[in-house]
């Protein structure tokens, strides 16, 4: 394990760990790999590779960075031992043998104090964490807003990063907001399955036809779309909405006016 943990290069370069694991990266998972921010959002497509690559950055960031706090958060419990399994499989692989304090379904623990924790999106869980150095949201179209709400202060301290990770769910919620924001908080990669070449266009002509245009744009193009009957439009509801008048402002005029005419 020493000889692995001091190779300079691997850990200065999760892309070279990627591929001493056997991976070979796509040109954005490359990107992602070599994150060095506090937070990105992977708008990607199913079975682009996405959950490998988090599995990948989770799996180096407890082992070249000792005491680390890794939490692989999901819409269930079930969705979060999924990305938990891929991590326990890459460890499998690894040319050493690690140490480990704690090995269970839902955690690992290794000797150098680093932890990878695979929880559900329940707030009373996730509250019983603090000082993460990397968050994982995976399906992060899927979790709740307040869940995401009271995992975002777990990293003030701590200078910890976020991993949001998903296909779109509608034009809605932290993931989209996020997806559509402006200026440099977020750091942002889209890849739609017509990017991905494990991914052939024979397949993708067999999934539109047997799931229909909604879910295919929404699942393999990436497309943040309004739900199917909608009655308005995301565009019209916001329409009804303006910010030149003051609700209190208009309240105490009606008040004033009453008295008035009394």
């Amino acid at each position: 394990m020493k000889s692995l943990i001091s190779d300079l290069k691997l850990a200065a370069d999760p892309v070279q760990f990627a591929k001493m694991l056997g991976f070979d990266p796509d040109p954005w998972q490359e990107t992602a790999l070599r994150w060095t921010g506090k937070k990105l959002l992977m708008c990607c497509s199913r079975q682009a590779g996405k959950s490998t690559v988090s599995a990948i950055l989770a799996l180096h960031k407890i082992l070249f960075n000792p005491g680390a706090l890794v939490l692989l958060v999901s819409p269930s419990q079930r969705q979060s031992q999924e990305l938990f399994k891929k991590v326990t499989e890459l460890i499998k692989i690894l040319p050493i043998s690690l140490e480990k304090i704690e090995d269970n379904k839902l955690s690992v623990q290794l000797k150098n104090g680093s932890r990878i924790v695979s929880l559900p999106s329940t707030e009373a869980t996730i509250r019983g964490y603090s000082g993460a150095s990397l968050i994982i949201i995976d399906e992060a179209s899927r979790v709740p807003d307040h869940l995401f709400f009271s995992i975002s202060p777990m990293v003030a301290v701590s200078g910890g990063q976020i991993l949001l990770l998903s296909t779109p769910a509608g034009q809605r919620g932290f993931f989209h907001s996020a997806y559509i924001s402006e200026g440099d908080e977020w750091e942002k990669i889209t890849v739609t399955a017509e990017q991905c070449p494990r991914i052939s266009a024979e397949f993708l002509e067999r999934e539109r036809e047997q799931i229909g245009d909604f879910y295919f744009r929404q699942e393999y193009l990436c497309e943040f779309l309004e739900p199917e009957g909608s009655l308005f439009t995301l565009e019209q509801i916001e329409a009804c909405f303006t910010n030149e008048f003051d609700g209190w402002d208009i309240s105490i005029k009606r008040e004033v006016n009453k008295y008035a005419e009394a």
